[in-house]
């Protein structure tokens, strides 16, 4: 099925041949829908600190920090952000002049209220000899819109949503990269340094380190730190091979194979390059202005507060594990400390002799962890949190999206459907382990829990493989807590008008 030309392109990836074996096969087989025991809640699996306990894990954090870890901030930024104008970019291609649909309309009666205004009426006069309310005065929308979304124009339509212009400050508009340098002087500086790395496509690399230089030693001075940023890209070897509808290889025009990115948990193996104690993780678009920050730095302290608090426990028990001296009293403890404060739970587990009960134990607590911030479910599209079954037959918290939950199951989809709580993708990782090692992350990666979705090029439909999701499969034997955070803290912006909202402005 392969020719030389199909090998040696994969080579050229650094993708083995089994490797493609193993995709086409899961392209036949599909994955497996996961099994669910219950969506998690407060008191089943989500913590909601009160103020005093949030203090005691702010504290817990600030001594952390003190502590002289390295604590890195990781920021997946690499998306194209030709999405969010998806609605604009529909207007300029209308057999209609005017805005016509609500977002339209909204879109050209908020004009000036977007960060990016003063940019875009330069860019008109360039183009057009006339700024942009000139312009809608004449009636020339589509010209507006030309000048925000096209390569001559500010090329939104191509550019990251880190590189565009979201808020307003009196000392000029500030890009999402902004706002993230300073959220990590605030909650994630430590030893006079913060250390921020953003993953980014190739095609945008040079603009992202650009907008650094012009910009970094500012933040330095207001904050009085100094950064540490870096960069990485997707990896040619996590991308997965595309398929016919029949599940044989789909091949470009010229009859190579056609190699699509492997989605967000490609980026397992970016975050395993990274040098640090503790890492947190947030997505590029969710960010505020500074007036709206202070709920955000509080509860990332918090999360971290209890990641750090979790770690220390966890590194006590292995040393007294691997001590030997303990005796069935302290297993016990070690027992209830994983069930309850790490949430996994082993329903045999009263079939296990001392000796495999320690082997046992050792390797729930000898892993990677994560503190993940969930909001009170509005109807966002996208994952939630559960008690879910692995594939070692423990219970443990997951989180899923949609497609991993077997919607022929009346139960499981009330489930879904009923969750009180969503993902705001809101992490913070210990990846370490009591000795100090760095861990393999990849050894931690359920992989059978990809996503198959359907897609199209060149009018041919087609199936991508998606590998399993950073914050979903790819850390499925990771240590999971899941903490309350407040809906002040969750402002992704999916489409350009999401940049009106009051959390925007």
């Amino acid at each position: 099925m392969l020719s030389q030309q199909d090998l040696n392109q994969i080579a050229g990836k650094g993708i083995s041949e089994e490797q493609i074996a193993v995709q086409l096969e899961e392209f036949k087989t599909g994955f497996p829908f996961l099994r669910l025991e219950a969506a998690a809640a407060i008191g089943k699996g989500i913590i909601a600190p009160a103020e005093e306990e949030r203090d005691t894990f702010i504290k817990a954090w600030d001594e952390y920090k003190a502590s002289g870890k390295k604590i890195v901030k990781f920021v997946p930024a690499s998306g194209a952000a030709s999405r969010m104008f998806k609605d604009m970019f529909a207007f300029l291609s209308a057999d209609y002049d005017v805005p016509t649909t609500a977002f339209e309309k909204c879109y050209f009666d908020n004009l000036h209220r977007f960060a990016f205004f003063a940019a875009l009426d330069d860019k008109c006069k360039e183009l057009n000899g006339k700024g942009a309310d000139v312009l809608v005065a004449e009636g020339n929308y589509k010209a507006v819109v030309a000048a925000m979304l096209k390569t001559e124009g500010l090329n939104y339509g191509q550019l990251p949503k880190g590189l565009l212009l979201f808020h307003n400050y009196p000392e000029g508009p500030r890009t999402p990269m902004e706002e993230h340098l300073v959220e990590g002087a605030l909650y994630a500086a430590s030893n006079g340094e913060a250390h921020v790395h953003f993953t980014v496509s190739h095609e945008h690399i040079a603009l992202f380190e650009q907008m650094v230089k012009d910009k970094v030693d500012g933040y330095a001075a207001k904050y009085g730190i100094s950064y540490d940023i870096s960069f990485s890209e997707q990896k040619p070897s996590t991308d997965t091979v595309a398929a016919n509808p029949d599940n044989t290889p789909f091949r470009n025009e010229d009859g190579s194979l056609l190699f699509r990115p492997g989605g967000h948990g490609a980026l397992i193996e970016n975050l395993n390059e990274i040098d640090a104690d503790v890492i947190f993780i947030k997505n590029i678009d969710n960010v505020v202005p500074d007036r709206l920050k202070a709920d955000t730095v509080t509860y990332k302290q918090v999360i971290a507060g209890v990641l750090v608090t979790l770690q220390k426990k966890a590194f006590e028990y292995l040393e007294v594990l691997d001590s030997g001296k303990y005796d069935h009293e302290k297993l016990e403890e070690i027992i209830r400390f994983v069930q309850r404060d790490l949430c996994c739970r082993k329903p045999d587990i009263k079939l296990l002799e001392d000796a495999e009960l320690v082997i046992y134990l050792h390797g729930k607590l000898n892993r990677p962890m994560r503190v993940c911030g969930v909001v009170k479910n509005v109807g966002e599209p996208g994952g939630g949190p559960f008690l879910t079954y692995n594939q070692d037959g423990t219970v443990s918290l997951q989180i899923l999206e949609s497609s991993q939950i077997d919607k022929s199951n009346a139960e499981y989809q009330r489930m879904f459907t009923e969750g009180t709580h969503f993902n705001p993708v809101d992490l913070v990782c210990a990846v370490k382990d009591y000795k100090g090692r760095p861990f393999n992350l990849p050894d931690f990666v359920d992989k059978s829990t990809g996503f198959i979705s359907s897609k199209s090029k060149n009018g041919k439909e087609l199936k991508a493989l998606e590998l399993p999701g950073l914050w979903n499969g790819a850390m499925s034997d990771w240590s999971t807590i899941f903490v309350e955070v407040p809906l002040s803290t969750f402002n992704p912006v999916k489409t350009v008008n999401d940049l009106l909202r009051e959390q925007h402005q």
